[in-house]
């Protein structure tokens, strides 16, 4: 017998076949629903009905008195759980930290705050008690809009957060110095944009099981989880104050997650605890109308972008001002998705001498803002984007001239554009365009467009370009040692 050495595998340029799929698409996937555990019992949160109110007093004798309630519990409860931590805040500024309890205690901030928890032996019988929680609220005043909500006057959502302010952060120039360079530019130009908000909508909507065992001190938790070491570490550490191999995490397979499964959540940590007050294991599983509540939100930015640029269609200066919509309380990396992979990625592929970035993190009444699909990086490509259209239209060029003659060049590699933590390192963007708009007839389409335009037709035709670039791995491996096992 010969032994044969096989070639190595290679994989850049090859398709990798999905090891999960035959399981999945012929049914034999296990999810948070098919966890099946002995005594397992119920838990339904009575929410709150205002996006911003008082809580007086709570009455659950009617719920404790229904068909298989084994308990009610209220934030008053829990006073003694630390609320949910901020893993990631914005770099090198205060950050004004206000982050969700497990059940909220005073005030709640938006709609869907989590007032209270029933637990019964069936979800139905649990949601028929939840719904006999009799709560009064005093209605406090309401801001949405996160630029009127730094506004003098506006309501405000936290003590130590003056004029509803997460944080004010910078990258770039100073800002006079940017000034200067769009005053001395010949084309100057202004937008106003709106990235609206959306939700994430996945397939399966979130869940967690909780299960303590009374002899080991031990904790497992099964959680719709895109990060289940992550929410080991927080859960541990920062919530529940035991040490980190007291606990264990399991994610079944996720019926989708598009970032908004990486955070932790209050079920996560409150499942447990309430296993351990009850002695059984307890579920949470949200239905969708509590998942566009609560789950968290993404983007909701509100951006004035100032452009300086030449006739011939270079970009000399940029002057980038957001309103990042944080939502009523931070999410688990909320404050780094504006600072670090949004307001560094501004410049895209794109050489800008003078740029300077600025952005404002507020609190509203709404939703926790967190990452989804991307998580600021398509905010700042937008941003880019947009800017180099408006450069085209108002110097009369075709839009994919003025993004070629913007681009960074391959001899410009590395490359610091200026507001990145670090420099580019190789980049060839002109060929990836040629091929794109040859692939696509691009000549063929602008004829045809305008052509119609011309004749006056009813269908019109839109022709888009966008390039885009994006900061990734940004964990490095100094933050394990110091956060925990687990994170990085």
């Amino acid at each position: 017998m010969v032994a044969t050495q096989e070639a190595p595998t290679k994989l850049v340029g090859q398709p990798i076949k999905r090891r999960e799929d035959p399981r999945l698409i012929t049914g034999a996937g296990n999810f948070l629903d098919d966890v099946k555990l002995t005594g397992l019992c119920h838990a339904v949160v009575v929410r709150s009905p205002y996006a911003h109110a008082r809580i007086g007093a709570i009455d659950a004798d009617q719920a404790r008195r229904m068909p298989g309630v084994i308990a009610v519990f209220t934030g008053e409860d829990l006073a003694d759980i630390n609320p949910l931590p901020c893993a990631w805040q914005a770099g090198n500024v205060e950050n004004n930290v206000n982050t969700p309890r497990l059940l909220a205690l005073g005030e709640v901030h938006q709609v869907g705050d989590p007032v209270a928890v029933v637990i019964a032996e069936s979800a139905y019988q649990a949601t028929d008690a939840a719904a006999a929680v009799e709560v009064s609220y005093e209605e406090l005043p309401v801001v949405v809009d996160a630029k009127k909500a730094t506004e003098p006057g506006a309501p405000q959502l936290h003590d130590n957060a003056p004029n509803n302010v997460v944080m004010n952060w910078t990258c770039g120039k100073e800002a006079a110095e940017v000034d200067a360079a769009l005053a001395a530019a010949p084309v100057r130009l202004s937008q106003h944009i709106v990235n609206q908000r959306l939700i994430p909508t996945a397939m399966e909507p979130r869940g967690s099981i909780g299960r303590y065992d009374a002899g080991t001190e031990e904790y497992t938790l099964w959680a719709t989880s895109q990060a289940p070491h992550v929410h080991r570490l927080l859960t541990a550490a920062f919530v529940l104050g035991v040490p980190e191999q007291k606990i264990r995490v399991i994610a079944p397979n996720v019926g989708g997650g598009f970032g908004c499964k990486i955070f932790l959540y209050f079920d996560m940590p409150l499942v447990l605890w309430l296993s351990k007050a009850v002695g059984r294991p307890v579920k949470f599983f949200e239905d969708r109308s509590e998942n566009y509540l609560h789950t968290t939100h993404g983007r909701d930015h509100i951006t004035d972008v100032e452009v300086g640029a030449t006739p011939d269609g270079q970009i000399t200066a940029l002057k980038v001002k957001t309103w990042a919509n944080l939502g009523a309380y931070l999410s688990t990396i909320a404050p780094g998705i504006p600072t670090t992979l949004y307001g560094r990625m501004v410049a895209g592929c794109y050489k800008i001498p003078n740029i300077h970035v600025d952005v404002t993190g507020v609190y509203t009444n709404t939703a926790m803002v967190d990452a989804y699909r991307g998580a600021g990086r398509p905010e700042a490509t937008f941003v880019i984007e947009r800017v180099c259209d408006l450069v085209a239209a108002e110097t009369g060029l075709d839009p994919a001239e003025v993004r070629r003659r913007n681009f960074i060049q391959p001899e410009d590699f590395p490359y610091d554009s200026g507001i990145g933590m670090l420099p580019y390192d190789s980049g060839n963007y002109e060929p990836a365009l040629d091929k794109a708009l040859a692939n696509v007839g691009y000549a063929a389409l602008r004829e045809d467009q305008a052509a119609r335009r011309a004749n006056g037709a009813q269908k019109l035709l839109g022709v888009g370009l966008s390039s885009y670039v994006e900061v990734c791995g940004v964990a490095p491996s100094k933050w394990i040692g110091l956060a925990g096992e687990g994170w990085g």
